[in-house]
């Protein structure tokens, strides 16, 4: 190959680089574009009925009736907190604890077929998650607890089910990121599998863990058709973890035709 063809090669590489380049910066800029129009829409939308409902009246107003005018949200913002927040305590160590076991613990010919089966908890839609709280859970929390069974304990049970694939995936691979002379110089100096697991593996692999759980409340703030199901859908103030409510998106479903 004479100078002239490797030059000729070098000019079509930095060509091929510079079209590549163009591409991931529009896709970077079609991404971005796209949550601001969305976040644009959203505001541009709002304004007219914040306006006159007034902002402060809107998010700490505790009744909402839209068929008389009134519109407060506390509630529904009081039942998403509620519900996340029982699902996270429910999922997370749960979840976690699931991570390191298949990290460090796990038989090696489990390995594969516990997390397929995890990931396949990650492909199943949200109707039939709540179809499986609808027949199985609101029985089981009427028959221990009493009540209706829908109730703040019957979505987060759910929900903490439905984030557990999310969780476990992300802390799972950050936890395999960790070099694995971590875990084995723990070991070398006398401390046990589980020490060396929880103390020195588990804290090295924090932000990727945080990452997963972040994840999950992206999850179970967003969940909507299985919540719908489990929930009672009351538009009330929460009065119990035995009681019914309502979260911001179940409201957005069930009051869909006053955004007409």
């Amino acid at each position: 190959m004479n100078k002239r063809e490797k030059s000729l090669g070098r000019l079509l590489d930095k060509y091929r680089e510079g079209i590549m380049r163009i591409v991931f910066l529009i896709a970077a800029c079609a991404s971005i574009a796209s949550v601001i129009l969305i976040c644009v829409f959203l505001f541009a939308n709002s304004i007219p009925a914040l306006s006159e409902i007034g902002l402060f009246k809107f998010l700490t107003g505790t009744k909402w009736k839209p068929g008389s005018n009134i519109y407060g949200i506390l509630p529904m913002i009081l039942g998403s907190i509620y519900v996340t927040g029982g699902a996270l305590i429910i999922g997370v160590p749960i979840a976690l604890l699931t991570a390191i076991f298949l990290a460090h613990f796990c038989p090696k010919r489990l390995v594969k077929p516990m997390t397929a089966a995890v990931n396949l908890l990650a492909g199943i839609p949200s109707v039939v998650y709540g179809f499986f709280g609808l027949t199985v859970l609101v029985p089981l929390v009427r028959q221990i607890f009493g009540g209706n069974g829908l109730s703040i304990l019957t979505a987060s049970i759910l929900l903490g089910i439905m984030i557990l694939p999310t969780i476990i995936g992300v802390a799972l691979s950050a936890i395999r990121a960790v070099p694995e002379s971590y875990y084995e110089g723990s070991l070398a100096l006398g401390a046990s599998h589980e020490r060396s697991a929880f103390f020195v593996v588990f804290p090295a692999a924090k932000s990727g863990v945080l990452a997963g759980v972040i994840l999950g409340v992206g999850r179970a703030i967003g969940e909507t058709m299985a919540v719908i199901m489990v929930t009672g859908n009351q538009a009330r103030m929460p009065a119990g973890i035995l009681k019914g409510v309502r979260t911001l998106t179940t409201n957005i479903v069930m009051e869909m035709s006053y955004a007409t």
